[in-house]
């Protein structure tokens, strides 16, 4: 019994953040298992992860692991497609958070986790794209209101990766995405299709040097 108390206690902050928040986090034993039962899904380099609480990453970090092992696998040898496949990624997953805390400290260790893999510091280009990219897909708000800390309505933009460097993005506000769940598929499957999925914003396309400034 008295063995378990390390790891229960990393899975509250503190008792009145459980009794104002409910914050309880999903032990890496359970998240794991859980992943498992969607692995091909969870390692593929464009597969497009939302958590609508994601705390502190706990189930974000490990899915960008397992897609981070896909890019090595395919792109490891060539340190442009590795940089470019990773960021792509990285890209690919989503956050919504109601606490300030917890949102910054998934940016965080999504952001430690993407440079570890590619053995870079917080100057590189590559770093700087990435933490440009983490500020607009964890999203410190409210996944019930569908909105922002701002009272804005949650906004996530969809990252497209074109090859050869370039990257494209579109902006969707969150509320109009959610109501995909009449139709069959997944988050910007066929967009085109239903008139309802229109972006809010398109932008030129980019490299990492542009996205990170």
């Amino acid at each position: 019994m008295m063995a378990d108390m390390p790891e229960r206690a990393k899975l509250v902050k503190s008792k009145r953040r459980v009794a104002d928040h409910g914050e309880v986090f999903t032990p890496a034993w359970l998240v794991e298992d859980m992943l498992n039962q969607v692995r091909d899904e969870s390692a593929r380099i464009d597969s497009r992860f939302l958590e609508p609480a994601c705390g502190s990453g706990n189930f974000l970090v490990p899915v960008l692991r397992r897609k981070l092992a896909t890019v090595e696998l395919r792109h490891g040898k060539s340190d442009f497609e590795k940089r470019h496949y990773a960021l792509f990624a990285l890209m690919c997953m989503y956050g919504i958070e109601l606490l300030a805390d917890n949102a910054q400290e998934c940016r965080t260790i999504l952001l430690k986790t993407f440079n570890e893999y590619l053995g870079i510091d917080g100057e590189d280009a590559c770093s700087l794209a990435a933490q440009a990219v983490l500020e607009v897909n964890i999203i410190q708000g409210d996944a019930l209101t569908m909105t922002a800390a701002d009272d804005q309505p949650i906004t996530f933009p969809e990252w497209g990766y074109l090859g050869k460097g370039k990257y494209q993005r579109r902006d969707f506000r969150y509320d109009n995405l959610t109501q995909r769940a009449s139709f069959k598929g997944s988050l910007w499957d066929l967009l085109e299709e239903h008139e309802i999925f229109i972006a809010t914003k398109h932008y030129p396309t980019m490299t990492i040097g542009e996205i990170g400034l």
